[in-house]
């Protein structure tokens, strides 16, 4: 008998979000929000981690004189950052909703009065049927303090507030065997936490544009959350109705479990 869900963290990352020219995709976007909203009417609460920022302030500023990355990171984040969440703002409009932007830092998950402040933010909004919107705060984070991507806050944040699901939406439909364009590679469906399947993943993972996770990350980070008893997904977040068919159990993704 399956357990029953009640809240879940979604993780959208920038290569689902982008096209090949590295412009953020509505479609993409509307698909995801709808999603959300189908979800909510069924009284389960969303947690979304969206990636985006910096691509946005890319769309808006171009390219830079900028040469430090750090720096040229937090100046496309702090411009981009208003855009995308207008752009939810907007998309959550027209279903009826409403969001809510929850930017972090690592300090913010450390014992003590930042980490209680963090829960009482998300209870406060979920509690209010608003949908909390997180990013690492890209503009303050020092590099030396950073996520190693929203990968890791999407994990960190599943804990903190016990969520049921964890959901990591990449632009491949799970782990695969070898390449996922090899058509001798198969797709695994689950993967235990002690499953060693590290080798698996690709060396050559890529990281396009201003995203920094790839699948050894997701991998990591799937494995980790799910050894916190919370199971974890990876899966393509532009096939459509893919985080509903996660919900209703369908064979969507690699699944990983304790």
């Amino acid at each position: 008998m399956e357990d029953t869900i009640k809240r879940i963290v979604v993780k959208v990352g920038t290569n689902v979000l982008t096209n090949k020219d590295n412009r953020i995709q509505g479609p993409i976007l509307r698909e995801l929000v709808r999603q959300i909203a189908v979800l909510y009417e069924r009284d389960i609460q969303v947690i979304l981690v969206s990636s985006g920022s910096a691509i946005a302030g890319i769309e808006i500023l171009g390219d830079t004189k900028i040469k430090d990355k750090s720096q040229r990171r937090q100046v496309y984040s702090s411009v981009g950052q208003p855009r995308i969440m207008r752009r939810y703002y907007t998309l959550f409009q027209d279903f009826g909703m409403r969001c809510g932007q929850v930017l972090a830092t690592k300090r913010d998950f450390d014992p003590g009065k930042y980490r209680e402040n963090m829960i009482n933010c998300y209870e406060g909004l979920l509690s209010e049927g608003v949908i909390p919107i997180a990013n690492e705060d890209d503009t303050v984070s020092l590099t030396t303090s950073m996520f190693s991507d929203n990968d890791e806050l999407a994990s960190l944040i599943a804990e903190l507030l016990d969520a049921d699901r964890l959901i990591i939406l990449s632009d491949t439909d799970g782990l695969f065997t070898g390449h996922p364009d090899d058509e001798d590679s198969v797709k695994i469906n689950v993967v235990t936490t002690d499953q060693k399947v590290e080798h698996y993943v690709q060396s050559s993972d890529k990281k396009e544009g201003e995203g920094r996770g790839g699948m050894a990350s997701k991998l990591k980070v799937a494995k980790g959350t799910a050894r916190k008893n919370i199971p974890t997904y990876i899966a393509n977040g532009k096939k459509h109705n893919v985080i509903v068919d996660i919900i209703d159990h369908k064979q969507i993704g690699t699944k990983f479990i304790l």
